[in-house]
C-alpha cells in the first residue's frame, strides 16, 4: 500500500443515490471498494435532480460539486450524471483532471423518441471531449464511442469482475429429481430489459413444467411495472410468472442457488453484469445479442437470441426444456465459463490503470465565468 503521505485522490460523481442496485451502479460501488483496497482515497459524491435529462437542479448539483473541488483534482463522473451537461463539464475541463465513466450511451436507451435520442447524442458528444479519459465497462461501448468522435488514445475498458459463489442447483450435470424448473431473470421493470417479451415467450410454454422468477425493482418505471404485472395476470401467468421486487444480497444469492436456467430478455446492456453472475454460479443462461451481451455470454455457455423476437426466445427456451442433451451441453459450458472469469480484484486494477497518465485538457475547453456556487 502507498504510504499516507502519496496516497492519490480521487472524487466519484454520480447521478442520484450511490447506493442504488442497478448494475451501474453496482460497478461504480466495486470499484470505490477495490480502488480503495489499492490505498486509494476516493470520496463519493450523489446528486440531486432528474437525470438523464437534467433538470435545474441536476445542473446546479454538477456545478456545486465541481466547484468545490481544488485545482487539478482527479474526478470520475459517471455518464449518466455528465452526459446531458456539457456546460458544466467544459468549464472545469481545464482546471479539473476529469474522467468520464460511461456504461453505455444515453441515446441508447430503450424508448427515446428521435428529438431526445438526438440532445442526449450532442450533449454527451460535447461532454465526452471535454474529458481526458473516457472509462468503459465494454469493448462493445469502447467501439460505439467511435460515434461520438472519442479519440481512441483516450479510451480505457475496465470490464466488470465477479465474486467467487456456490454453484446452482441448475449448475449440477444431472437432471432434477423433481420439477417444475425454475428460471431466474435479475432485471429493473424498465422497457429495455425486455421482460414484455419474457412474458410473450413464456405465454407459449404453459405446457412444460417451469416457473420463472424476476428480481428487479418496480420503481425505475412505475406505469410499465403495473402493465407488465397485469399483462401477466391477463395471460394467465399469475401463478408461475412472480415479480418479486428487489432483493438484499443474501436473497438474491439465493434465488441465483435455486435456480435452474438464468433468462436475461435485455434489448441492449453496455455489459451485462446480472450475465457473468449467473456464470460464476454454473448457471446456463439465455440472453440476447444487444448491444454487449454479443460478447459478454462465451457462446458455449448459453443460448443469444437477436433483441426484441418474442418467438425466437421462446424457441431457445422451449429448446432447454425439450432436449436433456442440450442441458448437459450448456451447464458443462457454464462451468468451462466460470473458471475464465475475472473477479472484482482485477478489475479494480484494470480501472487503477486507466486512471493513470492522464493526459492534458483537450484544446478549446472554456473556463468557468467565476469560481463562485449559486445558492
Amino acid at each position: 500500500m502507498r504510504s499516507q503521505d502519496v496516497l492519490p485522490d480521487l472524487t466519484l460523481i454520480v447521478a442520484g443515490d450511490p447506493g442504488q442496485r442497478t448494475g451501474g451502479y453496482v460497478y461504480d460501488a466495486r470499484m470505490v471498494v477495490e480502488l480503495r483496497r489499492q490505498g486509494w482515497r476516493v470520496t463519493v459524491l450523489g446528486l440531486e435532480g432528474r437525470f438523464p435529462l437534467a433538470d435545474q437542479m441536476a445542473r446546479q448539483s454538477l456545478t456545486q460539486a465541481l466547484s468545490t473541488l481544488p485545482d487539478n483534482a482527479r474526478v470520475v463522473i459517471d455518464g449518466l450524471a455528465m452526459g446531458n451537461l456539457p456546460d458544466e463539464v467544459e468549464c472545469h475541463a481545464e482546471r479539473l483532471q476529469i474522467i468520464a465513466l460511461v456504461h453505455h450511451p444515453l441515446a441508447d436507451e430503450t424508448g427515446l423518441d428521435v428529438a431526445r435520442q438526438r440532445v442526449l447524442r450532442d450533449s454527451e458528444t460535447r461532454a465526452l471531449a471535454a474529458a481526458r479519459r473516457v472509462v468503459v465497462t465494454s469493448h462493445y461501448t469502447a467501439r460505439a464511442l467511435r460515434d461520438y468522435h472519442v479519440p481512441v488514445e483516450r479510451i480505457r475498458v475496465a470490464e466488470p469482475g465477479v465474486d467467487k459463489a456456490a454453484l446452482a442447483s441448475g449448475a449440477l450435470d444431472h437432471e432434477a429429481s423433481s420439477l417444475p424448473w425454475r428460471l431466474l431473470c435479475v432485471a429493473t421493470l424498465t422497457p429495455r430489459k425486455g421482460l414484455g417479451l419474457l412474458v410473450e415467450a413464456l405465454t407459449g410454454l404453459t405446457d412444460r413444467p417451469w416457473v420463472c422468477e424476476i428480481v428487479g425493482s418496480y420503481e425505475r418505471d412505475t406505469g410499465y411495472a403495473a402493465t407488465l404485472m397485469a399483462e401477466a395476470r391477463r395471460l394467465g401467468l399469475a401463478e408461475r410468472v412472480s415479480f418479486v421486487g428487489e432483493r438484499n444480497d443474501e436473497d438474491l444469492a439465493a434465488a441465483y442457488r435455486q435456480a435452474d436456467l438464468f433468462v436475461f430478455p435485455s434489448l441492449y446492456e453496455g455489459y451485462g453484469m446480472v450475465v457473468t453472475e449467473a456464470l460464476s454460479r454454473g448457471l446456463p443462461v439465455i440472453t440476447t445479442t444487444g448491444g454487449a451481451l454479443v460478447d459478454t455470454l462465451p457462446r458455449e455457455a448459453g443460448i443469444a437470441v437477436p433483441p426484441g423476437e418474442a418467438d425466437a426466445l421462446r424457441e431457445a427456451l422451449s429448446c432447454w426444456m425439450d432436449d436433456a442433451g442440450v442441458r448437459h451441453r450448456l451447464r458443462c459450458g457454464a462451468l468451462r465459463a466460470r473458471e475464465e472469469l475475472a473477479d472484482w480484484q482485477q478489475a479494480g486494477k484494470r480501472f487503477a490503470a486507466a486512471l493513470d497518465a492522464l493526459p492534458e485538457a483537450p484544446a478549446g475547453t472554456a473556463a468557468c465565468p467565476e469560481r463562485g456556487v449559486s445558492s
